[in-house]
This record gives C-alpha cells, sequence and structure tokens, in this order.
C-alpha cells in the first residue's frame, strides 16, 4: 500500500528523506532553515513522482511484541532462522530498494521507499488496499503521526507516548526541552495520553458525525473537561485525555456541543503496564 507522503533526495549526501507533504511545503517555504546556518551546501528535490513509500502490515505480518518475532521475519534471516532467497526478496533490489521494519510498534509492519513504476518485492496484487485501511489501523494503535496529529512546538512528546514508540533517547542531549522531558519520565506523572478513541451514539452504535479535530472531551457528568479530539476518520479517531477519566465504563464521556456522541477511549494493548492501571479497558 502507497502512502501519500513526500520523498525529499539530497544530492549531497543521497539521502532519502520522507516527510508529510505539509512539512515538505514547509521546507520549500525555508521555515526550517531560519534558525540554522548550513556550513555545507545543500540542494534538495522533490522526487515524490519517482519513488513511492509502501507499507506492509497486518496478516502474517502481526508480531508479538514481547518477543518480537513472526514467521516471516525467521525466514528473512533477522531472527534465529535464515532463509537467503527470502532475505534477497526482502531486500528488493541492488539499488538499495528494501523493507524496514517500522521502529515505532512492531503492529505497523514494514515500510520502504521504492520506484513508482514498480511493484516491490512480496507485494500480492489480490492484497493491495487503499491508504484509508491502514490509517484506520494506525488510529486503532494509538499512534499518532506528522504536524497536523502531533502539533509543532505544541505537542508533549511524553503525552504522544513517544518514548515508546522510539523517537526520544534519553541517553543523548541536547535538544530544546530535554530536561523537562527527562524529568518527568523518571520522576514526575504524565495525566494525560493520546489513546485510540470511538465515536458512538445514543444506542452505542458507531457514528460518523461531524467531529473535527480540536473538538473538546467531557465528562458529562461533571461537566469537566477531560480531554481534546485530535485526529477522526470516520468513526475513530485519537484523542488526549486524562487517564482517570477513562478508567471505567460508567464514566460517560462526551463532545461538546455535540448531541448524542459519545466517546470511548480505550488503552491500546502494545501499552506497557506501568503507564495507567490495569483497569483500563482495552479496545
Amino acid at each position: 500500500m502507497p502512502s501519500s507522503i513526500a520523498i525529499i533526495h539530497s544530492r549531497s549526501t543521497n539521502v532519502f528523506t520522507v516527510v508529510h507533504r505539509v512539512q515538505l511545503i514547509m521546507v520549500l517555504m525555508s521555515i526550517g532553515f531560519d534558525r540554522h546556518r548550513l556550513r555545507t551546501k545543500v540542494n534538495f528535490e522533490d522526487v515524490s513522482k519517482e519513488f513511492v513509500v509502501w507499507q506492509r502490515y497486518g496478516g502474517s505480518l502481526l508480531q508479538d511484541n514481547q518477543n518480537d518475532k513472526d514467521a516471516e521475519t525467521k525466514n528473512s534471516g533477522w531472527a534465529a532462522a535464515s532463509d537467503p532467497a527470502a532475505q534477497v526478496a526482502l531486500e528488493g533490489n541492488n539499488k538499495g530498494n528494501s523493507w524496514f521494519k517500522d521502529p515505532r510498534c512492531g503492529d505497523l509492519g514494514y515500510r520502504g521507499i521504492f520506484p513508482s513504476d514498480t511493484i516491490p518485492p512480496l507485494v500480492e496484487a489480490d492484497k493491495e488496499v487503499e491508504e484509508i485501511y491502514y490509517l484506520l489501523m494506525r488510529l486503532e494503535l494509538g499512534v499518532a503521526e506528522g504536524c497536523s496529529e502531533i502539533p509543532k512546538e505544541k505537542a508533549i512528546p511524553l503525552e504522544y507516548n513517544l518514548a515508546w514508540l522510539n523517537a526520544i533517547s534519553f541517553e543523548k542531549g541536547c535538544y530544546v526541552g530535554q530536561e523537562l522531558i527527562a524529568r518527568t519520565q523518571h520522576r514526575g506523572v504524565i495525566r494525560k495520553r493520546v489513546m485510540p478513541i470511538q465515536f458512538l451514539n445514543d444506542s452505542r452504535e458507531d457514528t460518523e458525525h461531524n467531529v473535527v479535530p480540536g473538538a473538546e472531551i467531557f465528562d458529562s457528568t461533571t461537566q469537566k473537561k477531560v480531554g481534546d479530539v485530535t485526529t477522526v476518520l470516520g468513526s475513530r479517531g485519537l484523542g488526549l485525555i486524562r487517564l482517570e477519566a477513562v478508567l471505567k465504563d460508567a464514566i460517560p464521556l462526551v463532545v461538546q456541543d455535540s448531541s448524542g456522541i459519545h466517546v470511548k477511549a480505550y488503552r491500546p494493548k502494545w501499552w506497557p503496564p506501568d503507564w495507567c492501571p490495569e483497569d483500563l479497558r482495552h479496545g
């Protein structure tokens, strides 16, 4: 399944960079370079028409996150067993096009950059699906992605679960906000997290009303705000919600100013147990 994101190629380093199209526009407007002085000449070109990003997920690629192994990984020589033929297929070709395990979450499968005029290896034509199915799966896993879902200069990385998604290093430095993030990770309490949400009607059935990102989530009993909707795709989405507000099914969560729209938030199964109490329900 090809993803609708842009690819930037640096001629000076021969490196491909995968970015969202909004981020690409920001780069082209030189927003990203206003704060930095580059000592080496760097040329960038948009090669989105020549290359495309593919994602392989689901089925036999679903992994047990405890041992991080699956049948195909073993056959590809990344585990105990080794199959040279499968390894060649996985690597693609001698131009460096390869499948790489998504470092964020095992259930997200593999990603790769391939020429737009070819079908990547290990892709079965009758199993190719539209990108919306991958997006839905990603939301159900509670994984936010891109600047539209992780607001630039506003999002707190730990609340967006980035520590467990291999996006934060607590051994390297320095970066803006490092001390605060490290202190919160080791000493503080994270009271809100991004998690999957489901929109339901009064009959507790899926509903696809016009809920938009930024809508506020309230506890209908206390009339107190407990979170915000960050992403919407049909009856599913992501929400940044206080953990204490979703501990029990008895607490009714609703979308503000949207009559009859209830919110069900649940804990993804890949979350480590110390992130929240065990009685926080799973989806």
